[in-house]
Formats: structure tokens, C-alpha cells, sequence
């Protein structure tokens, strides 16, 4: 399951996910924001495709165009309003586990420099919850609701997950930026990534 898959899974599964639309080159967007833009496949691999991360809206336009250029039949641009993370990490949903790990900021902090300030595995067979590293750097309802929409995505998944998979899903809190890459909102949970692993 490649990354569009992936944010099309999310949107199946009502669970909150990057707010991405189509870019078709006629957008008007917000010069007061900053965006990402990214070419994206609709099947297959998807690695080192060409995207524009935290750029202004002329950029972004620019950008979007250019890639719409070189994309084959029903490839697609999708955009959407740069973020930064506050908190991210990984959630791995197995039959009888699931396991959180949560870093600081970024989420490459975890998968490139295998940075990790808490995990937390719940036993599903004896309700059994352990922790390891800094057991309060997710608050307490941050926990609650990540596990909430583990267990949904679980439920969605119960066939591959009981076939010997596991489903490990991408998440952070983040707040959107204005132009000046100053945090502006409040702090919201989004899933960035979804896909299924043999185990």
C-alpha cells in the first residue's frame, strides 16, 4: 500500500487523516499559508517521487504545475497545508498487541534516527500494559485516543490482521504554520500513513 492508498484507507476508516486534495493548476491557494505538494500514484511502489514540502503558495502552484507535466495517466498532484509535528510516531495493531512508540517533533526523529521517548504495548489476551522510556510524554487522552482509532483501524483490518499481519499506521499531533513557519491553531492528532505488513 503505497502512501495515496494509504490516505485513501484513512478516509475509509473515518479516522483523521492529512486533509489532501487534488491539485488540478486552477487552485487559488492561501498566501498566508505554507503547503506541500506532492506527485502521487494511484497502485505501486511510490519512493523518491517528486514533492515540494513547507513552500509558499506561488511555489507551490509553480510546483504543482510542474509535476502535473511529467505524470502519466492516472497519476495525481495532491497539496495540502504544511504542518509541523509536535509529537508523532508509529502505532503496530497485531492480533493479540498493540504497540505505540511516540518521539519528539518529526517522525524521522524515530524511523531515520531510531529516536524513541515512550512505548507503550498493550497485551489484548490479559489487558496486560506495559511502558518503556518517559511514560508521561503522551498525555493521558492523547493515549485514549490513539488507542480509540487503533481499535477502529483494528476492526477494519480484523481479516489481515488475523491472516497473520499486522496493520502499522503513521500518526502525529502537529499544528498548521502561517507563511513565517509560526505555529498557528490548536494541536490536532492526524494519521499520516497506513499499511498492511506480513507478518
Amino acid at each position: 500500500m503505497n502512501k495515496l492508498e494509504g490516505f485513501y484507507e484513512l478516509n475509509k476508516m473515518n479516522v483523521p487523516s492529512v486533509p489532501w486534495q487534488q491539485f488540478t493548476g486552477e487552485e487559488t491557494l492561501d498566501a498566508n499559508l505554507l503547503w506541500t505538494v506532492r506527485a502521487a500514484v494511484e497502485t505501486g511502489k511510490d519512493f523518491n517521487l517528486p514533492r515540494a514540502i513547507g513552500v509558499t503558495a506561488e511555489e507551490a502552484i509553480a510546483k504543482g504545475k510542474e509535476f502535473l507535466a511529467d505524470l502519466a495517466e492516472h497519476d495525481l498532484v495532491i497539496y495540502y497545508p504544511y504542518f509541523m509535528a509536535i509529537k508523532s510516531g508509529v502505532i503496530d495493531i497485531q492480533e493479540h498487541r498493540t504497540i505505540i512508540e511516540a518521539v519528539d517533533k518529526d517522525l524521522w526523529n524515530l524511523t531515520t534516527r531510531g529516536h524513541k521517548d515512550l512505548t507503550i504495548i498493550i497485551n489484548h489476551l490479559n489487558d496486560d500494559y506495559s511502558t518503556y522510556g518517559n511514560s508521561s510524554f503522551l498525555e493521558e487522552a492523547e493515549v485514549k485516543e490513539l488507542l480509540k482509532y487503533a481499535a477502529r483501524i483494528r476492526s477494519a483490518h480484523r481479516n489481515a490482521i488475523f491472516a497473520n499481519s499486522s496493520v502499522l499506521v503513521e500518526w502525529c499531533y502537529a499544528v498548521n504554520t502561517n507563511a513565517k513557519r509560526e505555529m498557528v491553531g490548536e494541536k490536532h492528532l492526524m494519521f499520516m500513513e497506513c499499511r498492511t505488513i506480513d507478518t
